[in-house]
This record gives structure tokens, C-alpha cells and sequence, in this order.
């Protein structure tokens, strides 16, 4: 004898479990990349030439300082255009950013402190024991910008890496704070964060800690505080987040763009040009954040001007910059007090040849360094994370 059929019992509608939607990779945008390789050859200029072997461009070199804060800002927007939208949909994981972060960072920071052992036993010879033993623990840990006196410890550009470290440790929190979503209260937004920006600069001109004819030079307690402490450098990197929401509403073949970076890189040349007669508080971070935005802005898009920024070769470096930056100075100091030049006769081609063997050395570094050791730690994560 057959059962009868069962009872249908209605149950409640249940939704299933929302999807993970994977969003689309990002496009790439070349022309940042060509910029950021401008940048980075203007910081090595900076350190290491005559402004006036430059010709019309000698107010660019005269100032590169200002690139570093051009990197800052660019590191806000790059993070936020690459992150912004999978973090308002939940879908930002801390730990795999983190891991990320630290295998592209880390490696290259490490080498550039192991090819610099020459520089440390100089700082055993400048130094106290104490300042000494401090730097040695703080700098291998990315800590060192926030003791002023040992900012530059060990290798002088690497202050920037301990700032971009807390930029990173902030960042998965900074992204999901609400923005405004019409462009006016962005802009605004935008305004605002300049003007945070210029606070401590301002207050330092106005107060004048170390006298009233502070410059590159001064080497004061405030004015490293000022120059190579996180906090500072801040609103830099929001600012570059905000920029992001900005770029997206953006078309990438607007005109505006071309006009916007015209605009911007025209601005900036104008400032530096006169730069000398600006107060270098000022200067050093700030004051030109909405002027490199708007050039951020003209050469994410598509134009002339971007093409040009485009070309593979600029594009080649600008992916290579952060080696370049980190290894340049010690390096420098390394191809030089190594009398290589002298015994092979390329010293007569000093000191161009020295950029090329920068270059070079920082492509290298690139291919040979970084990406395996990022693809070794990524890889060891995920294994540890499978496990």
C-alpha cells in the first residue's frame, strides 16, 4: 500500500546567503607610473647634482624635495583607487592588505639597509652608544620617523617608508569613513584636509623655533619633526584618498582632465620657480597638495599628456621608483667610494653614468628582489593561512 503523499508544509521565505561578488581588476594607469619615474629621478637630482645642469627645469631639481610629499599623496590616492570599492562592500580583508603591503615594502627596505652596512658603521662613529643601539632596533622596524633625531638613521631616505608603514596600518580604517557623494562636499572636503595640512607648516613659520631664516638645511629638533615624522604627512595621504572619489566620477576621456593637468603641472612649475622666496615650512609638505592632485587627475585620464607620461620606458622605472628612492642614496655613496669609475675610466662620464647605474641597479632590484620575494611571501601566507 503506497503512503500518501506528504503534506506540504509552507515555510518562509529565506534569502540565501548574499554572494561574494568579485569585482573587475582595476585598469592600470600608465601615465602615474611614467610621473612617479619623473618623480623618483627628481629626488636622485635633488641629492646629487647642480640644479643648473638642468636648464629651464633647474626649479624642479632646485626643489625635489617636493616630490616626496608628490609620493605621499600619490600613495593615498593608488591605495584608495585600488581598495576604496571593495572595502564599501565589505570585502577589504586587513590581514591579506597587510600582507600584501608588507611583501612589496619590506624585501627592497631590507636590502637597502643590508647594501648600506657601510653607512651604519659610519652612524657607530657620529653617534652615542645610546642613539646608536636606538636607531639599529627602530630602523629594521620601520619605527625610526618617530624619534626625530634618528629619522634618517642608517639610510637617509628610508624616513619615508616608516611614514608610508603607518599610512598602511591606517589605512583599512580610513577607507571606510564616510565621504560625501556630491562633488561639492568633496571638494570641500578636499579644502579642508589642505588646510589641516598646512597647520604645523604655518605654525612653524609663524613661531619660528629655529629663527626666522629656517631652510633644507636646518637641522633642528622641530624641523625634523616637522620634515620626517608620520603625523605631519598625514593629510597628504587623505587627501589622496578624497582625490579618489574625485577621479571616479571622472570619465577617463573627459577634456577637463587634459585641462586639469595642464592646470596642475603649469601650477606647480610656477611655485617652484619661485619657490626660494616661499617659506620652506610650507614648501616641504602642503602647500602644493591640490596642485598635484590636479595633475594626479589630468594624467589618470586619457590625452596627450598622459600618452606622453605613457611612454614604456618611463613606465618601466616608474615601477621600479620605490627601489630607485630606497636604494639611491647609499648606493650613490657605494658606487662612488668603491673607486669603480676611477679604475675603469667611466668617471669621465660622472655623473650621468652614475644615474644609469641607478636606474639600472634599481630595474634589477625590481625583477631579482621584490616580485619573487613578494610572490615567496604571499605564497608562505596563503600556505600558512590553508594549513
Amino acid at each position: 500500500m503506497l503512503d500518501p503523499p506528504a503534506k506540504l508544509i509552507p515555510t518562509p521565505d529565506v534569502e540565501p546567503p548574499a554572494e561574494v561578488v568579485r569585482l573587475p581588476r582595476k585598469s592600470r594607469l600608465p601615465a602615474l607610473s611614467g610621473l612617479r619615474a619623473f618623480a623618483a629621478l627628481n629626488i636622485v637630482f635633488y641629492h646629487f647634482s647642480n640644479p643648473k645642469w638642468f636648464g629651464p627645469f633647474a626649479p624642479i631639481v632646485n626643489h625635489g624635495y617636493t616630490s616626496v610629499s608628490f609620493f605621499l599623496l600619490m600613495s593615498g590616492f593608488i591605495l584608495a583607487y585600488n581598495y576604496s570599492e571593495r572595502a564599501q562592500r565589505g570585502q577589504l580583508n586587513t590581514r591579506q592588505f597587510w600582507i600584501a603591503r608588507f611583501s612589496r615594502l619590506y624585501p627592497v627596505y631590507l636590502f637597502g639597509l643590508l647594501i648600506s652596512l657601510g653607512m651604519l658603521m659610519e652612524e657607530w662613529h657620529v653617534r652615542t652608544h645610546g642613539e646608536f643601539a636606538v636607531g639599529v632596533v627602530l630602523t629594521p622596524l620601520l619605527l625610526q620617523g618617530w624619534v626625530p633625531r634618528l629619522a634618517t638613521f642608517w639610510n637617509t631616505p628610508a624616513w619615508t617608508m616608516c611614514t608610508e608603514a603607518f599610512f598602511y596600518l591606517i589605512f583599512p580604517v580610513v577607507i571606510l569613513w564616510k565621504r560625501p557623494q556630491r562633488w561639492r562636499g568633496l571638494i570641500g572636503l578636499l579644502f579642508l584636509i589642505w588646510i589641516a595640512g598646512m597647520i604645523l607648516p604655518t605654525l612653524y613659520t609663524i613661531l619660528q623655533p629655529d629663527g626666522p631664516y629656517a631652510d633644507r638645511y636646518t637641522d633642528s629638533f622641530w624641523m625634523r619633526a616637522l620634515k620626517f615624522s608620520p603625523p605631519p604627512h598625514v593629510p597628504s595621504f587623505l587627501f589622496g584618498i578624497v582625490l579618489a572619489d574625485i577621479d571616479s566620477r571622472i570619465s577617463r576621456g573627459s577634456r577637463w582632465r587634459l585641462l586639469l593637468g595642464v592646470l596642475g603641472v603649469s601650477a606647480v612649475y610656477a611655485i617652484l620657480y619661485y619657490g626660494d622666496k616661499l617659506p620652506f615650512a610650507l614648501m616641504h609638505d602642503g602647500l602644493l597638495m591640490p596642485l598635484f592632485g590636479l595633475a594626479i587627475l589630468g594624467l589618470a585620464g586619457h590625452n596627450l599628456v598622459a600618452r606622453f607620461f605613457g611612454f614604456a620606458p618611463f613606465v618601466a622605472v616608474g615601477q621600479a621608483s620605490y627601489c630607485l628612492y630606497i636604494l639611491h642614496f647609499n648606493l650613490w655613496a657605494l658606487i662612488h667610494n668603491s673607486g669603480i669609475l676611477d679604475k675603469t675610466g667611466l668617471i669621465a662620464f660622472d655623473p650621468w653614468i652614475s644615474y644609469v647605474l641607478l636606474v639600472a641597479a634599481a630595474l634589477l632590484t625590481m625583477k631579482f628582489i621584490e616580485k619573487p620575494a613578494q610572490r615567496w611571501i604571499r605564497g608562505r601566507m596563503h600556505k600558512t593561512r590553508d594549513a
